[in-house]
Order: C-alpha cells, then sequence, then structure tokens
C-alpha cells in the first residue's frame, strides 16, 4: 500500500501552500496539522481552538471569526476556505477525463433517486449470500447482486420517483405521497384534483 500525500492549498493570494514541513525542518515530510496550515493564512488565534466540535462535526457556537467564517473549530475554518471546499473528488476528475458528467442528487431521498433504489436492491441480494472470506468470492457475489437488478426493475424505480416528484411538486406530505403512489400505481403522475 502506498501512501498517498495530500496535494497543496493555496493562501489567499494564489501562491501554493504545502501542507508537510520541508526540507530541511525539524519535522522534514510530516503534515503541518490544522492550526499550523491556519496560521498560515492569517488565523493566528488557530492554535487557541479546538480541533473539531464533538465527534459529530455539529458545531454549536459558530463563533464569527474573520470575514464572516466561522471560527468554532480548527476543522470548521478549513471547512470554509475556498480551496479546501471547492475541492473536487477523484470520482468527478475520473469521470471528466472519460467524457462523461457528473451529478450528484439529494442525499438521502431513495424515493426521489432511482439510482439509491437499485442500490437497495442489489444491497438486498447481496446479504443473502453466505460470509466468505475470498476475494474472488465476494466480487462474483457484488456482480451477481448487481445483475439482478434488470433493466424492468430499473424502468419501475424511474416511474416510482417519477411519481413522488409529481406528488411532492402538488404539495403532497411524504405520508399522502406514499399513499398516492400505492393508488395511482399504474399511472406516470398523481391526479391533479388529488388534494381537493
Amino acid at each position: 500500500k502506498t501512501k498517498v500525500r495530500m496535494r497543496d492549498g493555496k493562501l489567499p493570494d494564489g501562491t501554493a501552500q504545502p501542507l508537510y514541513f520541508p526540507d530541511g525542518h525539524v519535522r522534514a515530510g510530516t503534515f503541518k496539522g490544522m492550526a499550523v496550515i491556519l496560521q498560515e493564512r492569517g488565523f493566528a488565534f488557530a492554535p487557541n481552538l479546538r480541533a473539531q466540535c464533538g465527534k459529530t462535526f455539529k458545531c454549536v457556537n459558530l463563533l464569527a471569526g474573520m470575514h464572516g467564517i466561522p471560527a468554532c473549530c480548527c476543522r470548521r475554518l478549513l471547512f470554509n476556505q475556498p480551496d479546501f471546499s471547492g475541492v473536487r473528488s477523484l470520482l468527478e476528475d475520473t469521470c471528466e477525463a472519460r467524457g462523461f458528467d457528473t451529478i450528484f442528487l439529494p442525499k438521502f431521498h431513495p424515493e426521489l433517486n432511482p439510482i439509491e433504489q437499485c442500490w437497495g436492491r442489489a444491497k438486498l441480494k447481496y446479504r443473502v449470500n453466505p460470509p466468505t472470506p475470498h476475494e474472488a468470492e465476494v466480487e462474483a457475489n457484488v456482480v451477481d447482486a448487481l445483475d439482478s437488478v434488470s433493466l424492468g426493475l430499473i424502468r419501475k424505480y424511474c416511474v416510482r420517483s417519477q411519481r413522488f416528484t409529481d406528488a411532492y411538486h402538488k404539495g403532497l406530505s411524504t405520508e399522502m405521497a406514499v399513499w398516492a403512489g400505492k393508488r395511482y400505481h399504474g399511472h406516470r403522475v398523481v391526479p391533479q384534483n388529488i388534494i381537493t
């Protein structure tokens, strides 16, 4: 296994900011740490801040820092830095290199996202296989689970998502959208006069 170093950040003036101590330093080659990186960016108070607010990164007291950036912890400060918040994922870079567009759908809304429904079906199929320590068997089980989601199922999931989207556009609550989806499952959309 190879350890991949993080690429350099960018200081507010546009120059590169190495995230590791340079050669000749006592700690050459080691990661600088959030407090040092923030100090180099002009946040002199960074060493006095905690690393992060709790285990879940839910900052309660968002104290106003420089330029209106919340300054409750080092992690939140770095999270709001333009070069950290604007980093593209490896998935985006790989897709773009191959000529594909990447679309990120809302998280945790499987009823609006047919891909989530397909993924859930594949996971259900995968879980019925007995556990195995052999990588070849695991790979075969994954391929079998993904292949179990047929084109017909994918189309049904797309229609189901379309019905949910239509129901929400008509002002239905989640419970009513589920009911309408079952009641009008033979239709692509929910009737216009459903609320009256």
